[in-house]
């Protein structure tokens, strides 16, 4: 439904008192007025939390003949790793008769011909070392070590991109982010990371280390601390005066951008165009009798920048006058798509003084008031 702009004089004028065969009509325009009116104040100004993905399993057999020797005995060398993995989602995974369906050989692939190397290798480095090679350690490519991981995170619309994202092309695996077994959650069960100064400022509490990874899809480290490992352009953007609000811990990345890459845009958004930006910025979406062409074909970012800028509401210039010339033109020329004359153009303050509803209107083309 459009969202309506309508004042309480302009329903007199249209409807006055005195007339009965307005009075009904005038209580009905000023209810659809109310709940058109309040409806953005009910839109979701914090994006939810991130839901996550699904992903169907398929129990593979593992027969001791096929050089499987079960989780237990790998338990006996790598028993940190063992203990956090209990602790996943992976390992509560049950088939039909309550049986794991998940176990460390599902991942790393049957290990009788490593363990049997390492008991037999009595200490000697050279030995061990050997040995910790005869079984898929996840130090291979990004490809062969995403491959193990979407053998069950295909059905997910969120990872079916995976082997066509950015991340992947430039060496990104899902270990490089995710840790199936975080072993200093073990090591230093209250660890908590530095937070950053605008966070401080905000008192956004920290949690448990370990806590923390189970909550966050086994992220290896919290967010947005684990994207500026790479995205340090970003992080310095995010330092700017006018951002939204990720180092505060107020939102997330993955609350606008899908990090297993998505087919719909560059910039791996979660849905295309501005859908993203509106479901937060609910009361800019419309749709509008009189549309703002660029919002809706070019989207948000020809105006504004999400990541952080030095002008008020993220505009991409510092003054909004500048911003409206780039694509409006000379006001002196003959075609001039400013119709105002010398003595008329505000050449001092910004167009939005007049032109009020600049996402789009309903009332007027010239997006006045």
């Amino acid at each position: 439904m459009a969202r309506f702009r309508v004042s309480w004089r302009s329903l007199f004028n249209l409807f006055p008192p005195g007339d009965p065969s307005g009075v009904a009509l005038a209580a009905f325009s000023l209810g659809v007025t109310f709940l058109c009116t309040f409806n953005p104040c009910l839109a979701q100004r914090r994006p939810a939390a991130v839901e996550p993905p699904s992903a169907s399993w398929k129990k593979h057999p593992q027969p001791a003949s096929a050089g499987y020797v079960g989780s237990e005995r790998c338990r006996s060398c790598h028993k940190a790793e063992f203990i956090e993995f209990g602790k996943t989602a992976h390992a509560r995974l049950r088939d039909n008769a309550n049986r794991p369906v998940m176990d460390c050989e599902t991942c790393h692939g049957p290990g009788k011909v490593h363990s049997d190397a390492e008991e037999a290798a009595h200490g000697n480095d050279a030995k061990i070392a050997a040995a910790a090679t005869l079984i898929f350690g996840f130090h291979g490519s990004p490809k062969e070590n995403a491959e193990h991981c979407l053998t069950c995170h295909v059905t997910d619309r969120t990872q079916t991109s995976f082997a066509h994202s950015q991340h992947l092309a430039v060496g990104v695996s899902c270990d490089s982010c995710h840790s199936p077994h975080l072993v200093e959650a073990v090591d230093n069960p209250d660890q908590v990371h530095t937070q950053f100064a605008q966070a401080k400022f905000f008192s956004v509490p920290q949690i448990a280390e370990e806590h923390r990874w189970l909550a966050e899809s086994q992220l290896r480290e919290t967010q947005p601390a684990l994207c500026y490992h790479c995205h340090a352009t970003v992080q310095a953007q995010f330092a700017l005066p006018f951002h939204h609000r990720v180092p505060e811990g107020l939102m997330k990345c993955t609350d606008c951008h899908n990090p297993h890459g998505t087919l719909l845009n560059l910039a791996s958004l979660r849905e295309p165009n501005w859908e993203t930006c509106v479901k937060c910025h609910a009361e800019k979406r419309g749709p509008f009798v009189f549309e703002h062409p660029p919002v809706r074909v070019l989207g948000c970012v020809e105006c504004h920048n999400p990541h952080g800028a030095v002008a008020r509401f993220m505009l991409v210039r510092r003054e909004t006058r500048f911003l409206c010339l780039q694509c409006h033109g000379d006001p002196h020329s003959a075609q001039a798509s400013v119709p105002h004359s010398r003595g008329g153009f505000q050449t001092r303050g910004d167009c939005t003084r007049c032109h009020v509803a600049i996402h789009g209107s309903n009332f007027n083309v010239d997006f006045l008031q």
